[in-house]
């Protein structure tokens, strides 16, 4: 997209005219609005928006719609509200242990330029992938963490993040969980990924399991990461049928794939800031 654009998400309590307010104050000061969708939470009674507009004749200056909106709408309806704009390039960290799919499937749509962002930093627990973050000319840190090390390492890993102002975490299969101050540091900045077997087949060899047990599914849930272990915010999820014909290298195959496939989907949603995050559930939009 060309324009420059402005995106608002937006949660409060439902009340009459929240819709016909944020639009009068984006036509009041000549804006174009290019989508609007919002959502009701009916339990409740929660309002969800996501309202993007051209910002070319915008008579606020872009530095000011903040304040100026905050003032004017959402200070009435008790708002929280983000404010972006489409032409930030956020800046990911990638973490990663010794599984590489995930890894090299953001990679190739960075390098594609699919997706407009920065990769700053590269940090692993093992040393594995230093050659891959070499050929990117990526900076890659290898922080090996213990039980013994653990509070240090995060503190390396933090420090490295602040330093290189990162925007985003994205966990891409990185084997180690994080502590809550580690993760209170990024909130709804970390997107994880894990498949479908857990809980039921947790540990070192999930797919074995699975496929001893002869599941009829394989699938993948991306979230952000909270310090309940893989019950944050579901972002995206997929699952793929499978039969007794197929064997544990193709479970293993169709587990990579969907893993890949639902991770991409996360982080395409979470750049293009199409989630908002409420109460550990995620409002998506389109």
């Amino acid at each position: 997209m060309d324009q420059h654009t402005a995106i608002l998400l937006i949660h409060c309590p439902d009340h009459p005219g929240i819709i016909s307010s944020v639009s009068e104050f984006i036509f009041n000061n000549n804006g174009n609005i290019i989508t609007l969708e919002q959502h009701v939470e009916e339990f409740e009674k929660h309002f969800f928006m996501r309202v993007e507009w051209d910002l070319e004749n915008f008579a606020i200056p872009s530095d000011k719609i903040k304040e100026f909106f905050n003032t004017l709408v959402a200070k009435k309806f008790k708002m929280e509200f983000t404010l972006c704009f489409n032409d930030f390039v956020p800046r990911v960290a990638l973490f990663v242990s010794k599984y590489s799919h995930c890894f090299f499937d953001i990679l190739s749509r960075y390098e594609s330029k699919e997706w407009k962002i920065e990769i700053p930093v590269i940090i692993s627990n093992h040393d594995k992938f230093r050659y891959v973050a070499e050929r990117y000319k990526i900076p890659f840190h290898h922080i090996p963490i213990t039980k013994a090390t653990k509070a240090e390492a995060e503190a390396k890993e933090i420090q490295l993040l602040q330093e290189h102002k990162v925007d985003l975490v994205v966990l891409a299969r990185y084997m180690q969980i994080l502590t809550t101050d580690f993760i209170n540091h990024y909130p709804n900045q970390i997107i994880n990924i894990h498949h479908s077997s857990l809980p039921a087949f947790a540990g070192a060899k999930p797919y074995e399991s699975a496929y001893k047990r002869g599941v009829k599914l394989v699938g993948a849930t991306a979230h952000y990461v909270t310090e309940d272990l893989d019950a944050g915010p579901i972002i995206a999820q997929e699952v793929r049928p499978v039969t007794h014909r197929e064997g544990l290298a193709d479970l293993k195959r169709t587990g990579k794939n969907t893993e890949k496939f639902v991770l991409a989907q996360a982080i395409w949603l979470h750049l293009n800031h199409k989630i908002l995050s409420y109460k550990n559930k995620t409002v998506i939009f389109s």
